[in-house]
């Protein structure tokens, strides 16, 4: 048995990923700002990411729950925004602030807390689920750009600094998510590549987050995990 401490798993792939992991066995710890009424994981602590000075003690809280049958504990960082949407002289300096404590602060904030306080576990893993809007230029989401490509490279750190850890950060594709729907209402004066993820909606050609999930599972069953690349992307893993 392994358990997961996942992130934003109230809904989108957060959900379906510890929905399935429960389905198979294993131990599952949520965290987001409202619990589902159908959890099925052993534990679900509520909280605000965007509560800084609270994550030591939610972590703390997790970590008091983990199974003393577990052999691998892994924390999953998937909670994220994309907004603000929009070109650089429109973002408010607060929806600035907001996106980058979501999309990279808490996420650092919530390893080190995991790192500290699963010290006595051999065998541990950090995934962070990353976009590849943090590996190119995307106008209208520089904010998301920004927070996405310091994701992967506190990854790589982590992965560096850790030999008892293997950490990832992993882009996903394009997932039928609520983020998706916040950028379909988006503007092309905001976002001008608008109508292809409109296209990407109307075509069928969106990943579900049941199917995005199942791929994080073979992702991270797969016996040559702990020598991966730390930058991966789910649609491109190596053979």
């Amino acid at each position: 048995m392994e358990t997961f401490i996942i992130t934003g798993a109230s809904k989108g792939i957060g959900s379906a990923l510890s929905k399935q992991l429960a389905a198979s066995g294993h131990q599952v710890i949520g965290i987001a700002r409202t619990q589902p009424e159908d959890w099925a994981g052993a534990l679900f602590i509520t909280h605000d990411l965007t509560d800084i000075a609270g994550i030591s003690r939610v972590m703390a809280q997790a970590a008091q729950e983990i199974s003393a049958d577990a052999d691998t504990v892994t924390l999953v960082n998937n909670a994220g925004t994309v907004e603000p949407i929009g070109f650089a002289a429109a973002n408010d300096g607060q929806d600035i602030e907001k996106s980058i404590t979501l999309n990279l602060t808490a996420p650092m904030a919530l390893s080190s807390a995991f790192l500290r306080e699963t010290g006595s576990v051999n065998k541990r893993r950090i995934v962070n689920i990353s976009s590849g809007a943090g590996r190119k230029q995307v106008k209208g989401w520089s904010a998301y750009c920004a927070g996405k490509a310091g994701l992967d490279h506190y990854t790589s750190c982590l992965d560096a600094e850790y030999e008892n850890l293997k950490a990832v950060s992993v882009a996903p594709g394009i997932i039928d998510t609520g983020m998706q729907e916040k950028i379909r209402e988006s503007g092309e004066e905001d976002f001008p590549q608008i109508e292809h993820f409109r296209n990407y909606k109307s075509s069928g050609k969106l990943s579900s987050p049941e199917d995005t999930a199942a791929g994080l599972i073979q992702l991270m069953q797969r016996p040559d995990f702990q020598e991966l690349p730390v930058l991966l992307d789910l649609r491109e893993l190596p053979q």
